[in-house]
């Protein structure tokens, strides 16, 4: 208000003389302050304002409504939260005001969004939250050195890394408890590093680089890690939480929550709040209606499809992108803002995914104008938004992406409907994305009326695997995106395997070996194959398993059965080629996650050196198997040796107790010795003993001679 008095004074204009209510603004002038405008609120930023008040002399509560409209888009102001002190002799504001919002999430929001904002070119806002007064306040008059705290290492987030024996960790999730173990397969048994009671109030999980145990609470989320001991390292408060999701990079941790609407006849209300990891920060936070979060993707809690927003390819963390009407909503995190303020628009879009490795979104439009216009699958880069390769369908009756975990190949899956429209057959195409103009190839199967029952790519790998077929027991087929044998096609078929009753497919992280597991229907077939040879290593089963999950290193595989079955809850584990290690009984079980591992340090090269000297690496670990298979030999004849002088310490208890009671047995029996055997007596006694008696009755006919 002083530069406002001021620059009144240079324009030689008398303040107390002029009449406010009779100034008229221009009609339909808004001074570019923001709409309660969903769209706006949920997908832009607030903008910089040219609301030009320098020659405008506003009244205390015009002034107010433009406080009010600006932070009213950031967060809830309380009812009485705004207030703003006025000079009692001049009427006239203080120069500043107090806001109280209804969460300090939203406080800290508020002040990140709006310090230093420039309401005009003369006017920018000076942003502190109240705690600063108390802090700023204690600060002494006088200079004084700081204290120089000792040096207190924190918590080694890593550590579980550097197991001598290179085992990987576990979580389980059982009835009230959660436990976290190693996994021993050298013993045959899981070793427990940590277990609480009541850890979470829904569900656990890791990271994506294992580095945090997220526990999900009705108040919002917590990480927990370190050494054994699993330290809360950061909570996110996020009241009423249903779901989170990390990104690639564990940069950031996504909360999602939905509220009951006040009027039954609208939708639930939905908030979704981006954190950073490191700091426990709102960096972003969205709010609206379900509808607005309903487009595409596979359905979740409450009719939205989760994850809502999809991080970009890579583990940097830059790009994250949503699903709209018509619009694909790409944001990045240096700003957290629309790339370009706008939203990338596609007519119709029902789909889209990103590459794992790079920033490129493939999407699918489906046709349009009953067919006059096809189908389309396109591959956008970002952040230019250039459309780098498009392929056009007809016929479509549905389409499914599956990326190859490099990058390195794109599989579409294409139904299509047959001339007549009475049946459905199913191809692909198949995009090499790293190759020059990014070739697309059509693939059939042998059969194109097949029905796909499941399609998987093999990680680090050019082969993939295809179950099809209308039978109960499906064939399955492996392809390779090399040539074989001069094949003339650059997709070689490797092998078929006839009549298998299996329904999903499950490779390892390593590649080569894969299982061929049947669920559901089946009841937890389970087949081991390695792809190099194209053989069966070993058959198995779990009954009723629900979930088959590979160890990250592709080392061991665990099945489970989670409480959706009543009987046999728990988890068994297995090698790579199909032994059975052991197998665990939980009541009540939920959950079973096995800790990611972040990259392999080792570079391509190394790693292949490694496995073509296997044998010379391996000779160390085999001197350490046998010397632990001797250990449990040796814990094995200690644990037979301490059963054996229990048993023999329970018989001597209970010889002591017969001697120490024999004077007393002697005394009932008049001084007779009954313990000795060859002074009793012996008699043989018959004895008759009827056993059934049979009435019988016979009748005469007496007319007859």
């Amino acid at each position: 208000m002083e530069a406002i008095d001021a620059r009144a004074r240079e324009l030689g204009i008398d303040l107390d003389s002029v009449d406010v209510d009779s100034i008229t603004l221009p009609p339909g002038e808004d001074f570019n302050i923001l709409s309660d405008d969903e769209d706006l609120l949920q997908n832009e930023d607030i903008p910089e304002l040219e609301i030009g008040f320098a020659n405008i002399i506003v009244k205390y509560e015009k002034l107010e409504n433009v406080l009010r409209k600006i932070y009213g888009q950031l967060g809830v102001i309380k009812e009485g939260g705004l207030w703003m002190p006025t000079d009692p002799e001049t009427k006239k504001t203080q120069g500043y005001c107090f806001i109280e919002f209804n969460t300090p999430q939203e406080a800290e929001f508020a002040m990140e969004k709006t310090c230093g904002y420039k309401l005009d070119k003369s006017h920018i806002f000076s942003v502190n939250m109240f705690d600063d007064f108390e802090k700023y306040m204690k600060v002494p008059d006088e200079w004084a050195p700081a204290e120089i705290k000792p040096y207190t290492p924190g918590e080694n987030l890593l550590k579980w890394l550097s197991d001598d024996k290179a085992r990987d960790q576990f979580v389980i999730r059982a009835g009230t408890f959660t436990e976290v173990y190693w996994n021993d397969a050298r013993r045959a048994t899981p070793e427990l590093v940590y277990q609480k009671q009541y850890w979470t109030d829904s569900y656990i999980q890791w990271s994506p680089l294992g580095t945090h145990l997220a526990t999900v609470h009705r108040q919002g989320a917590q990480v927990w890690g370190g050494d054994d001991k699993f330290v809360r390292l950061m909570r996110f408060l996020h009241p009423q939480l249903k779901l989170i999701d990390f990104s690639p990079g564990e940069k950031y941790l996504i909360s999602y929550s939905s509220h009951e609407p006040s009027n039954p006849i609208d939708t639930h209300r939905v908030v979704l709040n981006i954190f950073d990891v490191r700091t426990g920060k709102v960096r972003r936070e969205f709010k609206g209606s379900a509808d607005d979060f309903t487009t595409g993707g596979n359905m979740g809690v409450s009719g939205i499809s989760w994850p809502i927003f999809r991080w970009g390819g890579g583990r940097d963390d830059k790009y994250f992108a949503r699903l709209g009407k018509n619009v694909i909503s790409v944001y990045d995190t240096e700003t957290f803002a629309l790339i370009d303020k706008k939203s990338l628009k596609v007519e119709n879009v029902v789909d889209f995914s990103w590459s794992p490795t790079d920033p490129i979104i493939s999407l699918f439009v489906p046709e349009l104008g009953g067919g006059n216009q096809p189908a389309r699958v396109s591959l956008v880069q970002i952040p230019g938004k250039e459309e780098i390769r498009q392929k056009n369908l007809f016929s479509v009756s549905d389409c499914k992406m599956y990326w190859q975990n490099n990058g390195e190949y794109l599989a579409v899956q294409v139904d299509r409907y047959t001339k007549t429209k009475k049946s459905i057959y199913t191809g692909f195409e198949l995009f090499r994305i790293k190759e020059r103009d990014i070739p697309i190839e059509v693939f059939e199967l042998d059969n194109k009326n097949d029905k796909i029952i499941a399609f998987a790519w093999e990680p680090k790998g050019h082969r993939f695997a295809v179950i099809h077929g209308d039978g109960p027991k499906p064939d399955i087929s492996f392809y390779t995106m090399k040539a074989v044998n001069n094949n003339v096609s650059r997709v070689s078929k490797l092998t078929t395997l006839k009549g298998k009753q299996a329904n999903a497919l499950f490779w390892s992280p390593a590649g080569r070996f894969i299982v061929l597991a049947g669920l559901r229907g089946f009841n937890g077939q389970l087949e081991f194959f390695n792809v190099d040879d194209l053989e069966t290593l070993a058959t198995g089963e779990h009954f009723m398993a629900t979930d088959i999950m590979w160890d990250p290193t592709g080392r061991y595989l665990a099945t489970a059965v989670t409480s959706v079955h009543e009987m046999e809850n728990g988890f068994q584990i297995w090698s790579f080629n199909g032994k059975h290690i052991y197998k665990v009984l939980k009541d009540h079980f939920y959950q079973f996650q096995w800790r990611p591992r972040p990259p392999s340090l080792l570079t391509p090269e190394k790693e292949e050196d490694i496995s073509k000297n296997l044998k010379r690496y391996s000779k160390k670990y085999e001197q350490e198997d046998q010397d632990v298979h001797h250990l449990l030999d040796e814990e094995e004849r200690k644990r037979r040796m301490r059963l054996q002088e229990v048993w023999e310490a329970w018989v001597a208890k209970w010889k002591q107790l017969h001697e120490d009671e024999r004077a007393f047995r002697m005394q009932l029996r008049g001084g007779e010795d009954s313990d000795k055997e060859e002074e009793a007596e012996y008699k043989e006694i018959e004895a008759e003993e009827l056993v059934d008696v049979t009435e019988e009755t016979v009748a005469f006919d007496l007319d007859q001679e």
